[in-house]
């Protein structure tokens, strides 16, 4: 039975993450974790964060699999549906989204039978399918007296992931009108204004944590001046779970077509997504583990990234398990000399890589998931897993 490919995620930087985030900000600002960036890291929860955002009932089945507390949870989501809502309530969660009127409606409903008042953030929409207009926000807060057991917190908005100092600019003006309309036709003040900056991750551009850390600081001048005029939550996913994760794939196969070096791993493009690749033409951060060597699960967070130096080199195009030409992890790059059975460590993954690649293309089996506690021992958090099981007609 193969070793490779696996996932390992790493507790200790998740909370390193999230406590940079927290002291960036202070302690008045609300950190929440957007759970679908990466639900493994959910094994263990740092104290700095106030709440997990769940959008769907199988992240909620989740959480609940996993005994987090109720009123950590902030049940968001798109589409919602009046069991969807009722099972959320009656877990007890702490905030509910709506992102329609009909959400609200429902939200009401729900609440009503189960005896319950509960708290929900109206999602301003940003032009796309999400949340709703300011018009459907205003209609209602005008009219709250219709929904007795909702108590209308605040807003939610959330515009898009990787986003530059101009786009939370804007978001932040527009919030603010928004507001200052609610406030000035119908009294309205909120509890909580709960924002998702999307700040970006660096998969690209070394020194990444540099980097990023200047992209924080920027931030948290950017929203300085709302979070003293507004009580103001923060929710990351992405730039949060991003440098938590390694992706670990074995060199099977060595070729040369056309003048190109080759190399066939067992993983591939259906277990590793860096946002802004295409086809293979960026270098994400990169070890190469010469097999004789051997691999120390535990010690791979210790590894520097990029480590492909070596006196022996050459140039290989880096490609995946899958018929398909689409398959290439990194079109070109240098590496040690390779051989079948070095281990390939991708860096700066732990952000959908695990739950957005089409891992049923192909029926290819599943990688395992490692984990790394906060005792520094290995657990292991799924098995390998034959996908063809999911692919054949009963």
């Amino acid at each position: 039975m193969s070793t490779t490919p696996f996932y390992l995620f790493s507790f200790d930087k998740f909370k390193k993450r999230v406590n940079l985030i927290k002291s960036a900000f202070g302690d008045e600002i609300p950190l929440c974790y957007s759970i679908k960036a990466n639900p493994f890291l959910l094994k263990e929860l740092p104290e700095a964060l106030s709440h997990v955002e769940v959008c769907s009932p199988g992240e909620l089945s989740i959480c609940e699999n996993l005994k987090i507390a109720p009123e950590k949870v902030l049940y968001s989501g798109v589409m919602k549906e009046s069991t969807d809502i009722k099972r959320a309530i009656d877990y007890g969660v702490d905030i509910l989204t709506a992102e329609s009127i009909r959400h609200v409606i429902l939200e009401e409903e729900a609440a009503s039978k189960s005896g319950k008042t509960v708290k929900v953030l109206l999602r301003l929409t940003s032009g796309n399918q999400f949340g709703m207009s300011t018009d459907d926000i205003r209609s209602i807060i005008g009219n709250k007296d219709k929904y007795p057991h909702i108590d209308f917190i605040g807003l939610h908005y959330y515009s898009g992931t990787q986003k530059k100092t101009a786009a939370i600019e804007n978001d932040m003006n527009l919030i603010d009108e928004v507001l200052k309309g609610l406030k000035s036709d119908f009294g309205f003040e909120p509890k909580t204004v709960e924002y998702g900056p999307g700040l970006g991750a660096d998969y690209f551009n070394p020194p990444y944590e540099e980097r990023e850390e200047n992209a924080l600081k920027e931030l948290v001048d950017l929203l300085k001046d709302f979070a003293e005029k507004y009580p103001l939550a923060l929710e990351f996913g992405r730039f949060i779970a991003a440098p938590c994760g390694y992706f670990v794939t074995e060199i099977k196969d060595i070729k040369s077509n056309n003048d190109m070096n080759f190399i066939i791993c067992d993983g591939g493009i259906h277990h590793l997504k860096y946002h802004g690749q295409t086809m293979g033409m960026q270098i994400p951060p990169l070890a190469c583990i010469k097999g004789e060597k051997g691999l120390d699960i535990a010690k791979i967070d210790n590894i520097s990234f990029p480590d492909i130096s070596a006196e022996e080199t050459a140039d290989y195009s880096i490609c995946g398990s899958l018929c398909t030409v689409a398959d290439v992890l990194i079109r070109k790059v240098r590496l040690p000399k390779a051989e079948i059975g070095d281990k390939l460590i991708f860096a700066r993954c732990g952000a959908y890589s695990v739950t957005e690649g089409t891992m049923l293309f192909l029926s290819r089996c599943m990688p395992k998931i490692y984990y790394k506690n906060s005792f520094g021992d290995i657990e292991v958090l799924r098995d390998f897993f034959f996908s063809d099981t999911l692919n054949t007609p009963k």
